[in-house]
């Protein structure tokens, strides 16, 4: 277990919350996650009934409509949270160069629509952006012109942007660095970051090998590196004023086992799927 603070700084939660591996079976013997017979449109109400927060992948392919937002927004109660990643247009196809302005303009005034319910962009960058001086510089005119009014992380894949300059740049714009337990930068890298955060909060993923092909369960239960992290989020709580969390199915094989295992490790209440079953949505 770890300080009392973390109870309050930190929201964990998923990487998503539509997934039919996540509905209870009809043969099963015990609740898998949703109860059976859950549709899709009502899966985003029954999770934020167990966790208060989400990171959505779907805004990665394309800026999410304002009727979408909406839906979210009636379907969520008032303290749930959404993280957006970036689209893909931006940090892919542009590169963070010039001309994605136009898209980021728009993403950005579409995201503020959650408004309080909006907690972080992460800026996912792939594995081939590496620290040139091209890069730097595309990095560092994109980061001065986030709006200061929104939360951002960068998830760097490529271990050289891990440079005091890098740093002291994001965290002159208060942008955090994604700490990432996945194959791309050591875990060593990650928690030394944590030591010392580029921004006000902190923004935490957990990957995993994609090479599962089911997520109903844990398959490979990662026990003492959660135990782990959570001695590195509660030092976290210490210095920022929230941590945001999220898993990945392919973490452990079912995120929200792995989520609600760190909740406890954390002294967070968490919810039983099986008291999910014949109880009204209350959004």
């Amino acid at each position: 277990m770890v300080k009392d603070d973390s109870q309050s700084c930190v929201q964990v939660g998923c990487q998503g919350w539509n997934y039919d591996d996540w509905i209870t079976g009809a043969a099963a013997s015990a609740p898998v996650f949703y109860p059976k017979g859950t549709r899709s449109a009502d899966m985003l109400s029954v999770y934020a009934r167990v966790f208060d927060t989400v990171e959505v992948d779907s805004t990665f392919y394309a800026v999410p409509s304002a009727q979408t937002l909406d839906s979210w927004n009636k379907r969520t109660p008032r303290s749930f949270t959404f993280s957006l990643k970036l689209p893909q247009v931006i940090t892919h196809e542009w590169a963070l160069r010039p001309g994605s302005l136009e898209e980021l303009s728009l993403y950005c005034d579409r995201a503020q629509l959650l408004g309080e319910k909006l907690a972080v962009t992460l800026i996912q960058l792939p594995p081939h952006f590496t620290l040139t001086p091209e890069n730097a510089l595309a990095l560092r005119d994109f980061i001065e012109r986030l709006p200061g009014d929104m939360r951002f992380a960068v998830e760097f894949r490529s271990p050289d942007w891990l440079h005091e300059k890098v740093i002291k740049l994001l965290s002159k714009h208060n942008v955090a660095i994604a700490l990432v337990e996945g194959r791309w930068i050591k875990r060593e890298e990650m928690r030394r970051i944590a030591e010392e955060p580029a921004a006000d909060f902190a923004y935490v993923r957990w990957m995993g090998e994609r090479d599962l092909t089911r997520f109903d369960e844990v398959q490979r239960a990662q026990d003492e590196n959660l135990r782990e992290w959570a001695e590195v989020i509660g030092n976290l709580c210490g210095r920022v004023s929230h941590v945001y969390a999220y898993f990945s199915n392919f973490y452990e094989g079912h995120a929200p086992a792995s989520a609600n295992k760190l909740k406890r490790l954390l002294s967070q209440e968490t919810t039983d799927p099986a008291t999910l079953e014949g109880q009204p949505s209350l959004f």
